[in-house]
């Protein structure tokens, strides 16, 4: 049962914080899960990441104070970098809009309409930005108008855009790891590190922003820090 076996991965997917160094990690288990991460649900498919696999045994060694030290960094097979990248939304919905004009849907006259809106006139509207914050002004003021009367999207300044893009980063970093963890090997998500020097090192523009960091090897039992603790699932679901 395909709902079985999923469930067996979610299981297995544990953060494992030391890894054994004897095992190596196949470059074809990263290639997958990196392939599957790209299939990630993600807003309005921007597809607003990046992902530097870490490969060289130079490399890692150099990220390893940039992660301050972590174990699991220490003695990581294989890093993976999650990298937003807001910055690129132009060349981003550009590439939508390429795929719109190519593609054979049907009614494809009434379809490429609304992606050529979408990408062409809402995306600039959503993302675009000026010195002035003019922009985020005029959006702020169109939400609470337009809420008024009906729902309406709050979708005004700069860190609504960051959330958006940090969002679907991590849900692509999700994917990968639950990846990981059916290929038979675990990960560790690391949010401690030096964002400023992390970006130097891939040698990332201003508009760049660090997610995640994200440490594969073969599993120990000492990198497990004890059992599983979740909150109740009464406390955390509400029906309604």
């Amino acid at each position: 049962m395909l709902a079985e076996s999923f469930q067996e991965i979610i299981n297995r997917r544990r953060s494992n914080r030391k890894f054994d160094a004897a095992i190596p990690v196949p470059d074809e288990v990263i290639r997958r899960s990196l392939e599957r991460a790209i299939l990630s649900p993600n807003s309005s498919n921007m597809q607003l990441w990046e992902f530097y696999w870490i490969k060289s045994d130079a490399m890692r060694k150099k990220f390893v104070p940039l992660c301050l030290d972590q174990s699991a960094a220490q003695t990581a097979q294989q890093l993976v970098v999650f990298v937003t990248r807001q910055d690129l939304w132009r060349k981003r919905a550009a590439w939508n809009l390429e795929r719109i004009k190519e593609s054979t849907a049907p009614e494809p006259d009434k379809w490429r309409k609304k992606g050529t809106d979408y990408y062409g006139k809402l995306m600039p509207l959503l993302y675009m930005n000026d010195p002035f914050g003019i922009l985020t002004l005029g959006r702020r003021t169109l939400c609470f108008v337009m809420g008024l009367r009906k729902p309406f999207m709050r979708f005004a300044g700069k860190s609504d855009q960051r959330i958006t893009v940090h969002k679907s980063c991590a849900l692509a970093a999700q994917t990968f790891m639950l990846s990981i963890a059916a290929e038979g090997f675990e990960s560790c998500p690391m949010e401690g590190f030096d964002q400023i020097r992390v970006k130097r090192a891939l040698n990332l523009p201003s508009g760049a922003e660090i997610n995640m960091i994200i440490a594969v090897g073969k599993g120990t039992e000492k990198g497990i820090w004890g059992p599983r603790f979740r909150v109740p699932y009464e406390e955390v679901v509400f029906e309604r």
